[in-house]
């Protein structure tokens, strides 16, 4: 622990006259105009490190933030066919971009709706073979990005046809366990490409309509269809891509957007297409769950010392350069002395 006292700025204004006034006099008695200019800035720097010392800021006494006080939960389809390759990248070069996976898309996705629903507690639940609540309600949104990131559809030997309804009961219990905490709305979203490869009739969300306040059935893939790589065993190991059996052909994957209707239906919220070209369009958060701070902070303000020191680093540029010129001078003067001595 340091027991060295705090200065107070004040205490440096009778160190900052005696300064200025030192290089005030000499910038009144210098002889040259070079001179009196290198005095100039020298009166500018001490000047502006004075100022620096006070902190100067302008008044800034409101600060504004939003809160949503709501849970999201997403449904996300991690079948080999979000690997599919028909998802447009309208940044990637190009006229028309390039071809990505659909898995591209719902990560952007994702990164809107923490965007959209700041504060929120977000919760994500996969689903392939069978559903996995992969990450509980949470704030740490980057707890959600990386579990994206590192999520990978099971390999393709494995894999013994999808659902598209098998989230339902996870989703369900998610939103029940939710809806215990008061004043909390709950937005889900179903994030998938409506391909049912699994036979039977898919499971149905009803059992989750009443729990859910709002949200979307996001929708990806084309109905033209995109090609997918297997995924070996390993971490997200790609091989080549999928052939259809009869064919000999890469297999296609395409969109179902009667069924992600379906399930829009069941779970009481919207269905879109989504596209790289566009955003998605998400609702907004119940209003009375949503919270604004505009209040009053008292000794609240916008700092604008970092001005102040480009200033002074500017003007010590300009001692230094003034400092390494006389150095200059002084040591080729010298070296003409030794010189002329040595002719002797």
């Amino acid at each position: 622990m340091s027991f060295l006292p705090v200065l107070h700025p004040l205490l440096l204004v009778p160190l900052t006259l005696t300064g200025l006034g030192v290089a005030v006099w000499a910038l009144i008695t210098a002889r040259t105009g070079s001179t009196r200019l290198i005095w100039v800035v020298r009166v500018l720097l001490v000047a502006a490190c004075a100022l620096l010392a006070f902190r100067p800021g302008i008044p800034d006494g409101t600060s504004k933030s939003v809160a949503t006080n709501v849970d999201v939960i997403i449904a996300l389809d991690n079948t080999t066919s979000m690997l599919a390759e028909d998802w447009t990248d309208p940044e990637a070069d190009g006229a028309d971009g390039e071809q990505g996976r659909r898995i591209d898309g719902v990560r952007a996705d994702v990164r809107a709706l923490i965007e959209a629903y700041p504060g929120a507690r977000f919760a994500l639940i996969a689903f392939d073979n069978s559903a996995q609540v992969r990450l509980p309600l949470t704030t740490d949104t980057s707890a959600l990005m990386s579990s994206l990131e590192v999520m990978a559809p099971p390999p393709t030997d494995n894999s013994s046809g999808s659902s598209i309804g098998v989230a339902a009961d996870a989703l369900a219990g998610t939103l029940e366990n939710a809806a215990s905490a008061d004043g909390r709305a709950r937005l889900v979203f179903y994030l998938g490409d409506g391909e049912q490869t699994a036979s039977g009739e898919p499971q149905s969300f009803d059992a989750s309509a009443p729990y859910v306040d709002g949200g979307g059935v996001l929708g990806y893939g084309t109905t033209e269809g995109g090609r997918m790589k297997r995924v070996e065993a390993g971490i997200g190991a790609a091989g080549g891509y999928i052939e259809d059996p009869s064919t000999g052909e890469p297999a296609l994957s395409t969109i179902d957007e009667a069924a992600l209707e379906g399930i829009a239906g069941e779970l009481g919220v919207g269905f879109q297409l989504r596209t790289g070209d566009t955003e998605a369009a998400l609702p907004e958060a119940p209003a009375e769950t949503t919270t604004v701070s505009g209040e009053e902070t008292p000794g609240a303000r916008e700092e604008l010392s970092w001005i102040v020191a480009l200033v002074v680093a500017a003007l010590l540029a300009v001692e230094i350069g003034v400092a390494t010129a006389r150095v200059g001078r002084t040591l080729r003067a010298t070296r003409s002395q030794t010189a002329r001595k040595e002719a002797r």
